[in-house]
């Protein structure tokens, strides 16, 4: 039993461990070599990271983006092509259709050139794509050498300026990891002081120090028993997702969770649930675990040695679960809408805030004095969890309402219900309104007071929305502006000089934000686009994709961006999560048969067989012969660099 569970609690850091080498980057070395003073040989070397791979020269005729190093000298001439000094591994791509060459950890290639004058500039333009489990991440940098110099050979070490750290962010759609870690840290510290919890720090705490061994062995048990907790949380879901991994590989993880972000099924039941444990926040019932589980479990806590602290873990997190349950759905369902390996480090982050205190008060006794009584407060923080609990579950709601166009909770709707859930918790705080379990307001606290003005400051904050403001902080949350009827002064100052034809695929339930009139089926986009002369802004896109609204209400807005992708633009937006069922002779074969009905799952098919990503946002610029402009891009709330992408596309269209 010890082993085992030691051998879980190594697995989970591990795989911990594994993840945090996404924080490293490729690291570019470029060495010269001089040959009687006049030819030089250039040795690129490239380190990749641990778990990524990098494509060789290629070239790849629709397929990946190969590694390139295009060379200018001036005071030198370039002799030859650029040479692979290791041999790629080669296998068979079936989404590329082809056989594709990468390199792992290390790839090395040289290039020769013969010195004309004294102190020559070589200038190489390094451009790559590292990938793994189906995210990948483009990179760009360009070094310049200088030649001819007294020493016979010179190194230079340049960092590419993308790097992996940015790959949760750019090319998961649904949020930031570290977003999601801080929020799941926040809810862990939360459910400790939900009435469930709170009064168990000091009880557990004191067994410990209580017990044999003198105070360094009842700390050391502590330590033990928040290592449990934290494992306790974690592994579960580390090992549904290991084992999914296991027999169906990543896709199958990936679509698991695709299924849970898009359908309306899990969308609608998580929706339920919320609303279930916020009846239960209010004290409309109690829901707990059964009680012969947490009695049996709690009798073999009283046994010694590691067993019996493992069990007594174990109590706690069913004791609890009245109160966190609701708070760990918030954040699994939120985690599985990035990659597959988000759920596991966003709950080791919740579980380690949630065991921390334990641990710590174990260790400073003294802190115990500190901490407020148990009482009617607790359900307070349960009732205000409880408000909370009912606005966050209408996102759920709201994606499956978008992505199955029901047109039941358009935007003004949700800000309605929004506008009143946050009047009521504003009331709720100055003692106006109470619940069942509440003890008597005498006075309004000055803790109480200042959540009051925060709360009705947000809804002030709201309340614009309802005639069509932007309301940019939230623009993740709520639905798209388009969803609302109406819009204060919706006539945009940026007026589209060419109009779309009407009559487009799926105009009628797809719809493009600040009045961009663009199409959603790539083909008759880019025939328009080739008939008015214009290169194509393709947006893959999603109705539950938060990072999409955020860019369209935070960058899109700009009036340059804005302005660019009305004038300069054929704008086209791929839904990859849109349920549509189009008609037969629409319907796309994969290369492994799979017929492929919907426009959401013909979108990202596309998207991943072309570019070798399958999340959102991600923009592409095209020329009308259907050839890459630029270097795609995917979320970055950077207006400034969004104007560059714009500007650069169409330099390179015009050339």
């Amino acid at each position: 039993m010890k082993k085992l569970m030691l051998r879980m609690w190594l697995l989970a850091v591990a795989l911990f461990a594994m993840e945090s080498l996404t924080a490293q980057d490729v690291r570019w070395t470029v060495k010269t070599d001089s040959v009687a003073g006049e030819r030089y040989r250039l040795l690129f070397e490239a380190e990749i990271p641990m778990g990524y791979h990098m494509y060789d020269l290629g070239p790849y005729a629709g397929g990946p983006m190969p590694t390139t190093i295009a060379i200018t000298a001036d005071g030198a001439e370039v002799e030859g092509a650029l040479e692979a000094l290791d041999k790629p591994h080669r296998e068979y791509d079936a989404i590329f259709d082809m056989e594709i060459g990468y390199y792992e950890r290390m790839a090395r290639f040289a290039q020769w050139v013969r010195l004309v004058d004294t102190g020559a500039v070589v200038k190489a333009q390094l451009d790559w794509q590292i990938c793994r489990q189906g995210a990948c991440v483009p990179g760009d940098i360009e070094l310049s050498i200088t030649l001819g110099e007294p020493k016979p050979a010179a190194e230079r070490v340049q960092e590419a300026p993308e790097t992996i750290a940015e790959a949760p962010k750019d090319v998961a759609g649904e949020g930031s990891l570290w977003s999601l870690i801080i929020e799941a840290i926040l809810w862990g510290f939360a459910a400790l002081l939900t009435p469930c919890v709170f009064p168990m720090v000091p009880m557990t705490v004191s067994y410990f120090l209580k017990g044999e061994g003198g105070v360094a062995r009842g700390r050391l048990r502590a330590a033990l028993y928040g290592l449990f907790i934290v494992g306790l949380y974690t592994l579960p879901i580390a090992a549904i997702i290991l084992i999914t991994r296991f027999v169906g590989g990543d896709s199958v993880t990936a679509d698991i969770f695709n299924w849970l972000a898009t359908h309306w099924l899990p969308n609608v039941i998580f929706f339920l649930v919320f609303m279930l444990f916020a009846a239960s926040f209010f004290g409309a019932f109690e829901i707990t675990m059964p009680s012969w589980m947490v009695n049996k479990t709690d009798a073999k806590a009283d046994t010694k040695g590691l067993g019996g602290i493992f069990f007594l873990a174990l109590t706690l997190v069913l004791v609890s679960f009245s109160c966190t349950g609701p708070i760990v759905g918030s954040v699994l369902i939120k985690s599985t809408a990035g990659e597959f390996w988000s759920p596991i480090l966003t709950m080791l982050a919740f579980s380690v805030a949630f065991a921390l205190p334990f641990t710590l008060f174990a260790f400073f006794p003294s802190l115990l004095k500190n901490l407020p009584k148990s009482g009617g407060w607790l359900n307070s923080v349960k009732v205000v969890i409880g408000f909370i609990e009912v606005a966050l579950g209408l996102k759920f709601l709201s994606v499956a309402d978008q992505v199955y166009h029901w047109g039941i909770l358009d935007r003004e709707i949700y800000l309605a219900i929004w506008i009143v859930v946050f009047t009521m918790l504003g009331f709720y705080l100055l003692g106006k309104l109470k619940f069942a379990h509440d003890s008597e307001v005498k006075y309004v606290s000055v803790t109480r007071l200042a959540l009051a003005i925060v709360t009705f400051s947000f809804v002030v904050y709201l309340i614009p929305g309802m005639w069509g403001a932007p309301l940019s902080g939230l623009s993740g949350y709520l639905p798209p502006l388009t969803s609302q009827d109406f819009v204060m002064g919706s006539g945009s100052a940026v007026q589209q000089p060419t109009q779309a034809p009407a009559g487009r695929k799926y105009s009628d339930f797809l719809h493009l934000p600040h009045g961009i009139e663009g199409f959603f089926d790539l083909e008759e986009a880019e025939a328009y686009a080739k008939e008015v002369g214009k290169p194509l802004f393709i947006d893959f896109t999603g109705h539950g994709c938060v990072n999409c609204r955020e860019m369209e209400m935070r960058v899109w807005s700009d009036d340059e961006v804005l302005a660019r992708l009305k004038n300069d633009y054929v704008v086209c937006a791929l839904y990859s999560d849109d349920k549509t069922v189009l008609p037969k002779e629409a319907w796309v074969t994969t290369d492994t048969g799979k017929v492929l009905k919907q426009l959401g799952k013909i979108n990202s098919y596309y998207a991943l067989k072309t570019y070798g990503v399958n999340a959102q946002p991600f923009y592409v610029l095209q020329d009308n012969e259907g050839n890459q402009l630029v270097e795609p891009r995917g979320y970055d709330l950077d207006v400034a660099a969004f104007v560059d992408f714009l500007k650069r596309g169409i330099e390179a269209y015009r050339k």
